[in-house]
């Protein structure tokens, strides 16, 4: 019993972790981008498009979690990825690094939309 008890867990937890691994795909719905959950997708307007920077970190990628990258995700059209410091890969629209809003509960949820006037919902 010890044993299948263990096997489920270790298939459950292989399934779980594969799941989350390529949860941050981005991708057009409804007139937004957002990632392979639903979770509406933002960007920061202290971004420079193209540096190749997220220029939010610390306390700030706590609110806005950065929308990972799989290791052997490759650009596609106006999806770029980034680099960001810790070596992490990012997902990048039209050059500028994209987030997800912590205070976004559900699929739909645009709370972070024109946040303190520097977040935006990106829509392609």
């Amino acid at each position: 019993m010890k044993t299948r008890l263990i096997s489920t867990l270790a298939f459950s937890f292989f399934a779980v972790a594969s799941t989350f691994a390529h949860a941050d795909m981005v991708k057009p719905v409804g007139g937004i981008l957002v990632n392979a959950a639903g979770m509406t997708v933002y960007t920061f307007d202290k971004d420079v498009a193209g540096s190749g920077k997220s220029m939010c970190s610390g306390p700030c990628s706590t609110a806005w979690p950065a929308v990972m990258a799989d290791a052997d995700a490759r650009p596609e059209g106006d999806m770029t990825i980034l680099t960001r410091d810790d070596g992490a890969k990012q997902w990048a629209y039209k050059g500028k690094p994209v987030y997800l809003y912590a205070s976004d509960a559900k699929p739909g949820d645009r709370k972070g939309d024109n946040f303190k006037d520097v977040w935006h919902v990106v829509k392609p």
